[in-house]
């Protein structure tokens, strides 16, 4: 499925908008919101932010803003809500039943 998008604080809306308010992190693995440059994926395991937002002292910069702090908000409250957390849960290259790797002949050599 195509992800959702929503931009604030600076370029335009692709159609596909969702506000920051209607953002539910760990609900599913294929929401993304953009604001400004960051991108705000969704997972049922983690919720990644990437890229890079220029807040002016504006109108644009203040809108900006506050849809990145009701973004972070929602995703302490669901943090809050899932209750017992782990001290720290690992990497999505870290598991626990990988198998340990086998030395195999390079066909190129």
């Amino acid at each position: 499925m195509a992800k959702r998008r929503n931009t604030a604080g600076g370029g335009e809306d692709d159609g596909n908008s969702l506000e920051t308010s209607e953002f539910r992190p760990f609900a599913d693995d294929e929401t993304a919101v953009t604001i400004g440059g960051v991108t705000i994926e969704n997972g049922t395991d983690r919720v990644s932010l990437s890229g890079s937002l220029d807040i002016a002292p504006d109108q644009a910069g203040l809108e900006a803003a506050e849809a990145l702090q009701r973004a972070v908000n929602a995703i302490v409250e669901a943090l809050k809500a899932k209750g017992d957390l782990p001290e720290r849960v690992g990497s999505e290259t870290e598991t626990q039943d990988a198998p340990a790797p086998k030395r195999v002949r390079n066909p190129f050599a």
